[in-house]
């Protein structure tokens, strides 16, 4: 599925289609789309784990980009990684609007200046209630919310995390796993460390690729599947939000 017209965004995919994922959804890339497409848009897809970027001419042509999760490390220096810092560098020059989530939250950090690196606690998978800081400065994106809500749970499946955020960033969410869980730059800068376009399916689909290769124990992977049964993440609230983000 491919949003033709008006604004024009694109999903710098950072991760390999899973089976799963192509035989349900069709690829990520569409699971970007229903979580943040609206009729009337133009959205490109990007693969650049592949090494496949965006013509730096055309950058000015883009209203937004969402940068995805992926199995690499945030502060390695894949060839493709040290091309993504730089094009998150340009993007920030230009004050394109840059939506990072998971290792696109972690890479974008770094890319302006932040520290990153392997989180001291180890995984942090499944549900994560997130707080939102108090007296938080008056972001556009969370303006039709009404009453900004003190928490809201989120999919998380991340071992990296932000230790220090850029300058200039302010830091305007957090949990008891992770210290900087959202981070801002003006109004065009987002990073999320969790998963706002997860679905339960997606994420159960990944723990069980991670316990069939020995990079989760299976104690751990039940006690996710548990939590995710119990309860939900605020998928419909945290989709407004990042869509006022890109499109506000």
């Amino acid at each position: 599925m491919k949003i033709e017209g008006g604004k024009r965004y694109a999903v710098l995919l950072a991760t390999k289609d899973s089976d799963y994922a192509k035989k349900v959804y069709g690829g990520y890339f569409n699971v970007y789309l229903a979580a943040f497409g609206e009729e009337g848009e133009s959205w490109d897809l990007f693969r650049v784990i592949d090494d496949e970027f965006p013509d730096v001419n055309e950058l000015q042509n883009y209203d937004g980009f969402v940068l995805s999760g992926s199995p690499s490390d945030a502060y390695g220096n894949d060839i493709w990684i040290l091309k993504l810092c730089l094009l998150l560098q340009t993007l920030d020059a230009m004050e394109k609007k840059v939506l990072g989530i998971c290792f696109g939250h972690q890479v974008l950090c770094r890319a302006l200046g932040g520290k990153v690196g392997k989180a001291y606690t180890g995984w942090d998978v499944g549900l994560r209630k997130v707080s939102i800081v108090k007296d938080l400065a008056p972001y556009y994106f969370f303006d039709d919310l009404g009453e900004i809500p003190t928490s809201l749970s989120i999919i998380e499946c991340h071992q990296d995390e932000v230790f220090e955020v850029p300058l200039g960033a302010e830091v305007i969410g957090f949990s008891d796993k992770t210290g900087v869980e959202m981070f801002a730059i003006g109004d065009h800068i987002f990073g999320i460390q969790g998963h706002p376009e997860y679905t339960s399916d997606i994420l159960l689909n990944l723990v069980d690729r991670l316990l069939s290769m020995d990079a989760m124990e299976k104690g751990f992977a039940d006690e996710v599947r548990l939590g995710m049964q119990t309860a939900e993440p605020d998928r419909m609230c945290w989709e407004r939000i990042c869509r006022n983000f890109l499109k506000g």
